[in-house]
């Protein structure tokens, strides 16, 4: 696993490895009914670089998720710059962020996201269908690799909250991403089946050799990473909202 540097950057050619995320200066704001701008997320250095896995701890509405959909090209920062994988990813047009996303990130979502109409094994393969092209064998070791080898053809109501989620991790994983992110992935678990989602996560996440970075507020999922980073610390904008 790679050094990381949380107040610079430091040149992946120093660390001989590369940096898969680096976020300079980034903002992101929002204006309310009444006309009042809110600044949300407000980091001014954050670095990921190869086989990280680092947890981001944080209150609600600290800016979370957010900071999530800043990294992932969902939301377009106010100012800043994020490159991924050394592309300068926010600098992109929409349809080339949805290519460099589709090839180098996957998200784990609270909410698994699963198209409700297509089975466990479709659901991998469109989420393979915006990166390097279908895959039915990798998709299908994917759904094994998770314990669905039995489930592959089941909708996502015919399967439990935890199946679900194993669905959620095989997506995530399709096009070997070299980074993974997870907002709460394990809030709609019970304590049990968290644990395990969690292991799951970042057991994958090593074979493939993925970073990952993991949003949370529970302590209990925090505990089991070597590397947790107070949100409100990196955040300023979370830091000026907490001593209003």
């Amino acid at each position: 696993m790679c050094q990381w540097a949380h107040s610079k950057f430091i040149p992946a050619t120093d660390l001989h490895c590369m940096a898969v995320l680096e976020v300079a200066d980034l903002v992101k704001t929002y204006r309310s009914p009444d006309g009042e701008v809110s600044r949300i997320v407000d980091v001014s250095r954050f670095q990921m670089n190869e086989g990280d896995h680092i947890a981001l701890q944080g209150s609600s509405g600290s800016g979370k998720t957010t900071f999530l959909n800043l990294i992932a090209g969902i939301l377009q920062p106010d100012s800043g710059t994020i490159r991924l994988a050394g592309q300068a990813f926010s600098e992109l047009s929409e349809s080339a962020r949805d290519t460099a996303r589709a090839r180098h990130l996957g998200y784990v979502f609270q909410t698994f996201n699963l198209l409700q109409g297509f089975t466990a094994l479709e659901n991998v393969l469109l989420g393979m269908m915006f990166g390097n092209g279908t895959d039915t064998a990798r998709a299908k070791h994917l759904l094994e690799r998770v314990g669905l080898k039995d489930r592959m053809n089941y909708l996502p109501r015919q399967l439990s909250v935890g199946q679900q989620q194993r669905v959620a991790v095989a997506r995530a994983l399709a096009n070997k991403p070299k980074l993974v992110l997870a907002d709460e992935p394990t809030g709609n678990l019970d304590h049990r089946h968290g644990a395990e989602a969690l292991a799951l996560i970042r057991e994958v996440c090593r074979e493939s050799g993925a970073a990952l970075l993991l949003v949370s507020h529970d302590r209990s999922i925090l505990s089991q990473f070597d590397n947790v980073q107070e949100l409100s610390e990196l955040n300023r904008a979370a830091s000026a909202a907490a001593k209003v």
